[in-house]
């Protein structure tokens, strides 16, 4: 009904949306965690499933009701494990952080080692670190990358799982550019006898379309987001290929952690699924990394020095120490010019977390809008002209900003963003 209408209803929200709308749509989004959900997965996310309580499991609820809530969330279920070739996905995680806790909550005790990524090197905090519930309430060990390669030294791995005996080890992370071994990370699981969780949350996309190796088959337990690369709503995946790990992960979900699921954003990651099952995705997926890889190069031929040397995924850290300019201020003239992107910690940082030396890039987001290895270079280049004019000088940098900002919503233009009206 029209007098329902958000804009009727609620025309400052209605507007602030229009405007976040428009900002996305002239906006070269190069935020490693983001995406564009496509409008099925829209209007997946907006339906009446919001309205329904569902506490429990397809035919064991503790509400009435659930004739089409199970078939949905089966169906969810059934396309997650169709995609990834897992035998138990559990789909009811609220997001990324939870689904992590509910690893913690299954296999370990208050008080138990846990073994991860330190957040400076690429790890994320819910893996062990100190200011986490997960830091707080278990003890955490870490380990890093190597100073002169910027890679995981997997023989450090080995020496401190040996030392430490962990009950669980992490692997994954939030800002890790080369690929994952999991076959090497499953064999010191094993040899110290540790759950090996892999956190996909930022390569599930790429796994999914064949553009990273997957983790089935050496990790125990697989944690994932739906959003990122996989392009679907807000929410959270984990999965397992044995009865043992997936009891005890859906009793740590619900009722450990969780009341009723959000059935809206079910049926999303359900869309999701769907789509990530066809042919067009796992072109989508390569491009991702092809796009990835074309705009470290355009970055590297600039002077611009990037951790480990490249990427071999979608995501890109940047260290700016030799341009003279922090993290924070390149972020948001980036920003500014249309660029948008994080600051980011870089390994063996000697600045402050919240005004870092290093930015974190990825083009998940650009390949959705279709844009292809010729856009990546004229990224690279908006991308330095923005960072050296800055270093130089304010008032120049003030004048490049404006003018890159122009040029970056004519490339926009013709580029339209999946799901944007």
């Amino acid at each position: 009904m029209a007098e329902n209408s958000l804009h009727v209803v609620d025309p400052e929200i209605a507007e602030l949306i229009k405007a976040e709308e428009r900002r996305q749509a002239d906006t070269v989004k190069l935020i490693a965690s983001e995406n564009y959900v496509s409008k099925a997965v829209l209007a997946a996310t907006g339906t009446v499933l919001t309205n329904k309580y569902s506490e429990g499991y397809p035919g064991k609820r503790y509400y009435e009701g659930q004739q089409v809530i199970d078939q949905i969330e089966a169906l969810a279920i059934e396309r997650a494990k169709a995609v990834f070739g897992v035998n138990h996905a559990n789909v009811q995680p609220y997001s990324g952080s939870p689904a992590n806790l509910a690893i913690y909550l299954a296999f370990l005790q208050p008080g138990d080692t846990v073994m991860g990524m330190g957040l400076p090197f690429g790890g994320h905090l819910t893996h062990g670190w100190s200011v986490s519930a997960t830091g707080k309430w278990f003890n955490p060990v870490r380990y890093g990358v190597r100073k002169d390669t910027g890679r995981i030294d997997l023989d450090e791995v080995r020496e401190i799982a040996l030392r430490e005996r962990p009950k669980l080890i992490f692997c994954g992370g939030t800002a890790i550019p080369r690929t994952i071994d999991f076959p090497a990370f499953a064999e010191i699981a094993k040899e110290v006898g540790a759950v090996l969780a892999a956190d996909i949350a930022h390569i599930a996309g790429l796994v999914a379309g064949g553009a990273h190796p997957s983790p089935v088959g050496h990790a125990d337990v697989i944690s994932t987001t739906t959003h990122k690369t996989l392009r679907g709503p807000r929410g959270a995946m984990l999965m397992a290929t044995s009865d043992e790990h997936a009891t005890a992960i859906n009793k740590a979900v619900f009722p450990g952690l969780q009341g009723g699921p959000h059935n809206h954003t079910t049926a999303a990651i359900a869309v999701a699924l769907h789509e990530a099952a066809t042919e067009e995705f796992r072109d989508y997926a390569r491009q991702v990394v092809l796009n990835a890889k074309a705009l470290a190069e355009e970055l590297i031929s600039r002077g611009f020095d990037l951790v480990s040397g490249g990427t071999d995924n979608h995501l890109i850290l940047m260290d700016l120490t030799p341009k003279g300019i922090g993290g924070k201020p390149a972020a948001q003239a980036l920003d500014k010019a249309g660029l948008e992107t994080n600051y980011n910690s870089v390994p063996f940082d000697t600045r402050k977390p919240f005004d870092p030396s290093g930015i974190r890039i990825g083009t998940a987001g650009v390949t959705s809008r279709g844009m292809g290895v010729a856009e990546m270079r004229q990224i690279g280049a908006w991308m330095d002209q923005v960072v050296s004019a800055l270093a130089k000088d304010e008032d120049e940098a003030k004048h490049v900003i404006t003018r890159v900002h122009g040029e970056v919503r004519e490339l926009t233009s013709h580029f339209p963003a999946p799901g944007l009206s």
